[in-house]
């Protein structure tokens, strides 16, 4: 696949810092939450109980503000281009990926050799971008309901109950937890396979060269190879 060209336009330094602000949160949590369930070298749970509580209100907090933020922030809608709009307009079913999803399975499972053209996200992008705040809001409810403080709050207790007791409450807390072990796997693989060149865009926001795209038809219209400064246009020219 060619790669397009990756601009600061598609991930804003808010959304980097966003993105990093989860990844140092999950791999706190994950690492917290696997001492908590088995301490495997002694003297450190009262310091990972804290970690672990900490960090669960960061990625709570950063997730909020990332949803209430997407209404606000403009980014681009394709990967190549500088043109932006709103950036929930990624998230939501757009009309350049009705059909896509079929397609996209069979490519990252390599038996399908062309990339479809796809806005910046493409179907299983989607889905699990909007499935994973919720994922995010049941770990913080259930893990409330594990927090002492907050445990015997109304709305916790209910939590509590319908879930079987803390027994309960735990169990689903820690499965869940493999489930964020397994998107996060799965998230890292699918990133380098669309596009390997918005790594460095997304953790150093490092502008690369590529193919820049038509940003009404996805399609491919020219190169730019960040030999100046100046803004592209969809024609890969300088304004």
């Amino acid at each position: 696949m060619a790669h397009r060209a990756a601009y600061r336009e598609a991930h804003p330094l808010y959304t980097v810092i966003s993105h990093w602000i989860n990844l140092v949160c999950m791999l706190t949590l994950i690492f917290s939450g696997f001492y908590i369930h088995y301490p495997f070298y002694p003297g450190a749970m009262s310091v990972m109980r804290g970690l672990h509580v900490a960090m669960g209100f960061i990625i709570l907090i950063n997730c909020i503000v990332r949803i209430i933020a997407s209404f606000f922030i403009k980014t681009a809608q394709l990967e190549g281009t500088r043109e932006v709009d709103t950036e929930i307009k990624n998230w939501v079913p757009q009309k350049i990926n009705r059909h896509q999803l079929i397609p996209m399975v069979k490519y990252y499972l390599f038996a399908k050799k062309a990339h479809p053209i796809v806005n910046k996200f493409n179907p299983m992008q989607k889905i699990s971008y909007v499935l994973i705040p919720f994922l995010i809001l049941f770990m913080g409810y259930t893990g409330l309901c594990l927090w002492a403080p907050t445990q015997t709050m109304g709305v916790f207790q209910a939590g509590i109950e319908l879930f079987g007791g803390l027994p309960g409450v735990r169990v689903l807390h820690y499965i869940f937890m493999w489930v964020f072990i397994a998107f996060m796997i799965i998230h890292v693989y699918l990133a380098i396979a669309e596009d390997s060149a918005l790594v460095g865009l997304m953790f150093l926001w490092r502008e690369h060269e590529g193919y820049v795209s038509d940003p009404k038809t996805g399609e491919i219209v020219g190169y730019d190879d960040l030999s100046d400064k100046a803004p592209k246009t969809a024609a890969g020219e300088s304004n």
